[in-house]
C-alpha cells in the first residue's frame, strides 16, 4: 500500500489525541498536518495541548514541535496539503456538518469521528468487518457534492460498537428481532477524565444526552442497504436502550437482551461468534484484531479494565451467555471506546476505504 499524508482535524482534544498517538508509526497514513481551534493556531503540537494531555502513553515526539493550523481559517491550505483528514472537532453539529462538507467539496476526503453526518443518507457509517459495502454510496455523494475526490464517511456512535458486533452475525443466521440494551459508558467519552471531571468520583449517572436515540436508530442504518444512491435503513431489529455514565476512565460495556426469529443453541452462537471473520481479517488491514469477537467462559468476564485494551483496544470481548426469562438469551460485551469505538475505528475505516480505493494519494505539496 502506497504511503498517504494525512491531516488530522482536532487533534488537541481527547479523541484527536488518541488519533496522534495511532498515527504516529501506522505503516500507510503519516501525519503531516495538524490543526484545531483558532487558539492553537501558531503553537507547536505540545504548546497547544498543554496539560491537557490524557493518554497514559506519552505525546509523540514526532508530533509534538509540529505547529498546529486553524481548522476553518486555513480549510484551503489543509485541503491542498493532505490526501485526506480524520476528524474529532468539538463544535456545535450543526457546524461540524458545514465544516465536514467544506472539506469534502474541496476534493479533501473526511474520515470522521463526530455524528454530525451520521443521519445522512448518502454518507456511510461503516464498522468495517459488518457494513464494508456501504462505501458503495460514495459515487453518489460526489455526484451531490459536484466533487471527484471528496467525500464525507463517518463511523458509528462509540457505545453500540461494543454489541452490535456481537449481535450482526447471529442476525444472518437466527434474524434478530427484538433488543434490549443497556450500556454502562467510561468518562472517556464525554471527553474527560477523573482530575477534570469530579463529579464521576464514586458516582453513576443515568442519563447521556443523545446516546439512547443514538443506540436506537444507528444500528438500522448499519443494517440498512445502499439503494438508489443513499442507504436506507433497516426496519429490524427493534432496540431500545439505557445509557449509563459509570466511573471507569476506558471502556463502555452493554448488557443485552436479544429474541430471535429462530432461536439457537448456545453452542450456535458461541460458533457464530467464534468464525465470524470479515475483509478486515482477511485482507490483513494494520489496524485490524486478528480475532474481533472473544467469547469468555468465566462468570466475572469480561472485566473493563482486564479486557479493554485486547488486541490493542480493537477486539469486542464477549461473556456470561445464558438463556433468559423473556428474551432468549442475555450476554456481556465490553469495547475500549476510544479505540475501537472512536479513533481506532475511523483508522480502520480509512484502512478499508484505501483497500476498497476510494481514498487515493495524491500528488500535494
Amino acid at each position: 500500500m502506497k504511503e498517504f499524508k494525512v491531516g488530522i482535524i482536532g487533534a488537541t482534544g481527547m479523541v484527536g489525541q488518541r488519533f496522534a498517538a495511532l498515527l504516529a508509526e501506522h505503516p500507510w497514513f503519516k501525519v503531516t498536518l495538524l490543526a484545531a481551534s483558532p487558539r492553537s493556531k501558531g503553537k507547536t503540537y505540545r504548546d497547544a495541548v498543554g496539560g491537557r494531555w490524557a493518554l497514559t502513553t506519552p505525546m509523540p515526539e514526532t508530533l509534538a514541535d509540529m505547529v498546529c493550523l486553524d481548522a476553518t481559517a486555513d480549510m484551503e491550505e489543509i485541503a491542498k496539503s493532505v490526501d485526506f483528514v480524520f476528524c474529532a472537532v468539538d463544535m456545535p453539529k450543526a457546524q461540524i456538518k458545514e465544516l465536514e462538507t467544506a472539506y469534502a467539496k474541496l476534493e479533501c476526503p473526511v474520515v470522521s469521528n463526530n455524528s454530525a453526518h451520521r443521519n445522512t443518507a448518502d454518507v456511510p457509517m461503516i464498522i468495517p468487518e459488518l457494513n464494508p459495502q456501504h462505501s458503495d454510496v460514495i459515487p453518489a455523494q460526489r455526484q451531490r457534492l459536484g466533487t471527484k475526490r471528496g467525500f464525507v464517511a463517518v463511523k458509528s456512535n462509540c457505545s453500540l460498537q461494543s454489541y452490535v458486533p456481537a449481535l450482526f452475525p447471529l442476525h444472518d443466521e437466527f434474524g434478530v428481532v427484538d433488543v434490549l440494551v443497556c450500556t454502562y459508558q467510561a468518562i472517556s467519552g464525554a471527553g474527560k477524565t477523573f482530575d477534570t471531571w469530579a463529579e464521576m468520583n464514586d458516582n453513576v449517572i443515568p442519563f447521556i444526552g443523545g446516546e439512547e436515540e443514538k443506540s436506537e436508530l444507528e444500528p438500522l442504518k448499519i443494517w440498512g442497504n445502499v439503494k438508489n444512491g443513499e442507504i436506507v435503513s433497516a426496519n429490524a431489529p427493534r432496540f431500545t436502550a439505557q445509557c449509563i455514565r459509570v466511573p471507569v476512565s476506558d471502556g463502555h460495556l452493554a448488557a443485552v437482551f436479544a429474541r430471535f426469529k429462530k432461536k439457537p443453541s448456545k453452542e450456535q452462537i458461541l460458533e457464530c461468534w467464534k468464525s465470524f471473520s470479515a475483509i478486515p481479517q482477511e485482507a490483513n488491514l494494520p489496524s485490524a484484531p486478528k480475532q474481533f469477537l472473544h467469547y469468555f467462559e468465566e462468570d466475572n468476564m469480561p472485566q473493563t479494565k482486564l479486557q479493554r485494551d485486547l488486541e490493542g483496544g480493537m477486539a469486542v470481548s464477549v461473556g456470561r451467555l445464558r438463556e433468559d426469562t423473556q428474551y432468549d438469551y442475555k450476554f456481556i460485551c465490553l469495547s475500549h471506546n476510544t479505540l475501537r469505538g472512536a479513533a481506532g475505528g475511523a483508522v480502520l475505516m480509512a484502512e478499508l476505504l484505501a483497500y476498497q480505493g476510494y481514498l487515493e494519494p495524491v500528488s500535494v505539496a
